[in-house]
């Protein structure tokens, strides 16, 4: 569940996980990937904030709040961390690796 609370205690997540060797996915991808978490996929912190600061410009020109329609997240992001797959005994495949934005070795 992606919240402030998972950032947060991410080591003790994905310290729990190792030691249970659980094979796990995660969100928000360099927080969780660089920490040691196997994979991670969500979507992109930086083009989430762009599409926010466009509505947010809209609503100080005037727009009313309710009337912006929803918009979904355009771009995702794969992050493999493959020092936590050889740790868990996997084999994190080379096509699996090219689709992925960034790998951790």
């Amino acid at each position: 569940m992606p919240d402030v609370f998972n950032v947060r205690n991410r080591d003790l997540i994905i310290s729990f996980a190792a030691r249970y060797r659980v094979p796990t996915i995660y969100f928000n991808g360099p927080y969780f990937a660089k920490s040691g978490g196997l994979i991670t996929y969500g979507d992109d912190y930086t083009e989430e904030c762009r599409l926010a600061a466009g509505y947010i410009d809209r609503i100080l020109k005037g727009a009313k709040p309710e009337e912006l329609p929803i918009q979904q997240p355009t771009k995702f992001e794969l992050m493999i961390n493959l020092k936590t797959a050889k740790a868990l005994g996997l084999d994190v495949t080379w096509q699996l690796q090219q689709l992925a934005d960034e790998v951790f070795e």
